[in-house]
């Protein structure tokens, strides 16, 4: 068995004893710094609140690219690109879901700032990326008609 493994093996263990003891909690040790806030959020406003973005400004530097009209809601390509400096936070949100925010990518410092998903729509509604780049919060907006869709419909 190399060291590396071992060295797991140990701290899967001490881990594993931890919780068993009650000493730590399970989501102390795997989801320490999960915030459901933003993907509980019911309105655009609500979403952009719990992320601490109310005042999020319009930017041309940022892009958001899918098609004029998707023909199934249930997956829609979706591209965000920004051009702005220090971008270290990047989310899609459509509008009009009943949960807004679709997505959030943290981007470490030297990464390309560009993210590409699908996401589910249940209609002709706007997306919306948001990003955060040296401490701002800024917006950019596509709409993206949808002719069968995705959320139940």
């Amino acid at each position: 068995m190399n060291q590396s493994r071992r060295d797991a093996l140990r701290i899967a263990t001490v881990l594993g004893l931890a919780i068993t003891a009650g000493i730590l909690k399970p989501s102390d040790v795997f989801a320490a710094d999960w915030k459901s806030g933003g993907f509980d959020a019911k309105s655009l406003q609500d979403t952009l609140k719990s992320l601490g973005a109310s005042g999020a400004q319009i930017s041309t530097d940022i892009a958001v690219n899918g098609p004029d009209i998707a023909e199934n809601g249930a997956v829609v390509p979706v591209s965000v690109t920004s051009k702005l400096p220090k971008t270290e936070f990047m989310a899609i949100l459509v509008e009009k879901n009943p949960n807004p925010l679709s997505a959030s990518f943290t981007i470490p410092e030297g990464t390309e700032p560009t993210v590409s998903t699908r996401v589910k729509m249940g209609g002709t509604s706007n997306v919306h990326a948001l990003v955060k780049a040296d401490g701002k919060w800024l917006i950019a907006s596509k709409e993206i008609k949808v002719t069968l869709g995705g959320c139940g419909g």
